[in-house]
């Protein structure tokens, strides 16, 4: 939005509503603001408002996200943030005058005029949590602000600045020094700010503050910090200070605040301050003077050290491509590999991904140079030739069917992701690599913000209302608990008679509920994403500001994951998979014993492994080890990779369903429905059974002709239910395979089946690495039992009950625990023929006790 489009908007505003909000307290003031940003835009289109100024406390957290949000809604958004202070300037230049000693650190506004500003601001934001570390990351040295004001307009900062303060406290020579100092830097950018909810507190301040100002020759400006939307909601308010103070709401000495820290309509305003019209004036002419928003940019890599990125990136696939398939079978003929391969080339230059590509390669060819454990493969990306001639996964995508539009598609652009998965005990050596290669000013982890869900927000507020812990936790246990899907607390007393007669019984229930409900979705702390790290081509504060994490030696992102890629910068996941460290344990174990193996070049018709998953014998391994997921192998008996494939797509809920329908056709009990004759070349390998997403597309293509890339539209489609494009779609899919001689009829009821799938389909490319992973840990169970047994207990030493567990199932295979007389130094778990022995540091680890347990139970 252009100053011109802002100024045009300010205009058309009858006179007395020509108040702009420059103080609004977000969500992301964590544990303190609580307007989410839905609410303030909404609020912005209630009152009619041109403009509104966003300052989340020391951070910004919510700026790319808000802006969006407001200019979509034809509302400019002003970009700051409220400021903390590690000295009080100018005091301690000012002979005869004592350093002021402040409960909390004094704030002042800041507010982005320019792109200039907006650099500086994050260079200041990301200061305040990465330099002030005595402080706790707490605000910014003032000598800082003398570095980076350009673009900035300064406010003083109301009763929590520092020229206020002075003068509150009496310090009158102080202050006029200080405003002085502010004046000489920000020169025509300073205001100083008025704030009224207490006039005969606040009072005598003002007007000497008042005074200095036209000393000075420095213009008013009205504000009002604004922490909640309406009066109504100043009890939850309150109670959310609370939380955040370790307090309870019947103390009086914390931190309150007042009904008049709610968002005020701008008439409000207009008349609080009709005393002093020039300074409600002054709140349109910094909306004026601040017309820049940050905005999404086009994803940013660093570039490649040699410069031509497509032809480096072509030259490592061909290379890589003729050495994998020296090493492997081919699948296909040669022909079907180079097409694949020139296809997925041509897709990858065309989008501008040859870098994106080559940067993942490198630092999986690093791991697997450096013997750390990667993983053959995560999502989509499995289905890439490219991927697979990188190195970057370890399956061949022609060999099973994997498509390579699931993961780019040429007619939709986005960035590609590859999840990658290491070993979870050497995936930091992976990051350090990372940060020594693109530098440590250039790569970070993501912020990840946690919020108030509906038990925690109940036992939060319960607390502070001191309402008896018994009482608090048997309302929480009313609320179903489900991680994966959190009910909210309204779902919860809709669902359950108990919460709604405790509510209507009790007043203080219906006190915690109301308060509950308008805290709850709130933002509770800040933390690091477990996977997600970015990587510049520069350092990283140009492009968001930054944070630290006191758990994480990294600096973290100020955005959030989904907008920290809208902010340009490419995310890459660095997950942690225990299972790999697990597979890299045994495979030492069994090299001490003289047998080298090689987990990522196993013959997948192994008998004894097929033998072990059709008993269900599977403690352990990966994926299959649930009592449900056992119960299934029996039935199933699977003798073929495809089929482990089939059961990670099929054993989740809705598709669970089709299993007996798989196990049956499978067995030759029940004929295979493929829908349509030319439907059986997709569907057969699933005996008839849609399971894979990649099948939605393929029958798209093979029915109706559409490309891949289209076929995927039509996927993504048909998982969002929308009525609109799913009516186009299904007329453009009849229309297909009527021209293929499908009747019109015929070609509707395959459409509604395929559609009906087609929100439970999963991802296949995810479900045949995955399945690698499982098959692997299976072989070498059936194979090598005591030394993946081993492995297992040595990663899982600190677990009794899981220890137990694999106790149990190695006396089921005849393999004896022992504890042995000495120490083996630095090992916890050893074998020897048909034993595994603790070590005595696994023994100090779990505890005498813990151990003994289990060797009882394993000599019962």
């Amino acid at each position: 939005m252009t100053e011109a489009v802002t100024n045009k908007l300010l205009e058309s505003l009858p006179h007395t509503a020509k108040f702009v909000h420059l103080r609004v307290h977000s969500a992301y003031s964590l544990l303190e603001g609580a307007l989410k940003v839905s609410n303030i835009a909404n609020a912005c289109l209630r009152f009619d408002v041109p403009a509104l100024g966003i300052t989340d406390r020391n951070n910004l957290f919510g700026a790319l996200e808000i802006a969006e949000n407001l200019s979509g809604k034809g509302v400019q958004p002003i970009i700051g943030v409220t400021l903390a202070l590690t000295e009080t300037p100018g005091v301690h230049d000012l002979p005869g005058q004592d350093p002021l000693s402040l409960d909390m650190l004094p704030h002042i506004a800041l507010f982005v005029q320019n792109e200039t500003g907006y650099e500086n601001l994050m260079a200041l934001v990301s200061a305040a949590h990465l330099e002030d570390q005595d402080n706790g990351g707490s605000g910014v040295a003032f000598e800082l602000i003398k570095r980076h004001h350009d673009g900035l307009i300064c406010l003083t900062g109301g009763p929590e600045g520092p020229v206020n303060r002075l003068i509150g406290a009496d310090k009158q020579e102080a202050a006029e020094g200080l405003l002085s100092v502010f004046h000489e830097i920000f020169g025509d950018r300073l205001y100083v700010e008025l704030q009224r909810y207490n006039r005969n507190m606040d009072g005598p301040v003002e007007e000497k503050l008042i005074d200095l100002a036209y000393t000075q020759n420095i213009p008013l400006v009205a504000t009002n910090q604004c922490f909640f939307e309406s009066e109504a909601d100043f009890e939850a308010h309150d109670a959310l200070l609370c939380i955040a103070g370790g307090t309870y709401t019947v103390e009086q000495n914390r931190r309150r605040l007042t009904p008049e820290h709610r968002l005020k309509s701008p008439r409000e305003m207009v008349s609080l301050f009709a005393d002093l019209p020039e300074a409600v004036e002054n709140t349109v002419e910094i909306a004026r003077r601040c017309a820049f928003r940050p905005e999404v940019r086009a994803p940013i890599l660093p570039p490649f050290e040699g410069g031509d990125e497509q032809g480096e990136l072509r030259r490592q696939a061909e290379e890589g491509l003729a050495l994998r398939l020296q090493e492997n079978e081919p699948s296909a003929p040669l022909e079907a590999y180079k097409q694949r391969l020139e296809f997925e080339l041509d897709v990858i230059k065309n989008m501008g991904f040859p870098g994106y590509f080559l940067i993942v390669s490198d630092f999986i060819k690093w791991s697997k140079e450096h013997g750390v454990a990667v993983g053959p493969g995560r999502g989509s990306g499995a289905g890439s030739l490219v991927a697979w001639a990188l190195t970057i996964t370890d399956l061949d995508p022609l060999k099973f069917n994997l498509l390579f539009e699931r993961f780019l598609n040429p007619e939709r652009v986005s960035m590609p992701d590859f999840d990658i998965d290491f070993c979870q005990t050497r995936r930091d050596e992976v990051i350090r690599y990372v940060q020594e290669k693109y530098g440590h000013d250039q790569v970070a982890q993501i912020i990840t913000f946690g919020k108030l869900q509906a038990r925690a927000v109940l036992r939060d507020v319960g607390r502070v209302l001191q309402m008896p812990y018994g009482q608090v936790d048997r309302l929480c246990k009313m609320v179903p608990n489900n991680p994966a899907n959190p009910t909210t607390l309204q779902e919860a007393i809709d669902g359950e008679p108990r919460l709604q007669e405790e509510r209507d019984r009790e007043p203080q229930v219906a006190q915690l509920i109301e308060i509950a409900l308008k805290l709850e979705g709130l933002y509770r702390h800040a933390s690091t994403h477990a996977a997600g790290v970015v990587i510049g081509d520069r350092p990283l504060q140009e492009l968001v500001a930054l944070y630290r994490d006191p758990k994480s030696d990294m600096p973290v992102t100020q955005f959030n994951m989904k907008w920290v890629e809208e902010a340009g910068l490419v995310k890459f996941d660095f997950l942690g998979l225990k299972t790999l460290t697990v597979l890299e344990k045994t495979a030492e174990l069994l090299a001490a014993k003289g047998i080298d193996i090689n987990v990522n070049s196993l013959p997948l018709d192994d008998v004894k492994t097929y033998e072990l998953l059709g008993k269900g014998d599977t403690v352990g391994v990966f994926q299959l080890e649930s009592a449900g997921m056992r119960d299934v192998l029996r039935k199933m008996r699977p003798d073929c990779f495809e089929d482990i494939i089939a059961l990670v797509a099929l054993y989740r809920p809705g598709p669970m369903d089709n299993i007996p329908k798989y196990i049956a056709c499978k067995r030759g009990e029940q004929e295979p429905d493929y829908m349509h004759e030319m439907l059986q070349p997709v569907l057969e390998e699933t005996y008839g059974v849609p399971v894979y997403q990649e099948q939605v597309m393929q029958i798209a293509q093979v029915m109706s002709g559409y490309s891949l890339g289209e076929a995927d539209l039509l996927r993504r489609a048909m998982g969002k239910k929308k009525q609109e494009e799913m009516n186009r779609q299904k007329s453009r899919f009849i229309e297909g395979a009527m021209e293929n001689g499908v009747t019109d009829k015929a070609a509707s009821k395959i459409f509604d089946q395929v559609d009906a799938f087609a929100g439970y389909g999963f991802n296949k490319s995810h479900a045949a690495a995955y399945a690698l992973i499982a098959y692997q840990t299976a072989y070498l169970k059936a194979n090598y039992p005591v030394a993946f047994l081993a492995a297992s207990m040595s990663l899982d030493y600190h677990n009794t009950d899981k220890l137990q567990v694999f106790v149990q199932d190695a006396q089921a295979h005849e393999i004896e625990v022992c504890i042995p007389d000495v120490n083996k130094s630095g090992v916890l778990f050893e074998i020897d023929d048909n034993k595994i022995f603790y070590a005595l540091a696994a023994i100090k680890n779990v505890g005498m006790q813990g151990v003994a347990d289990i060797i009882d139970l394993r000599n019962q």
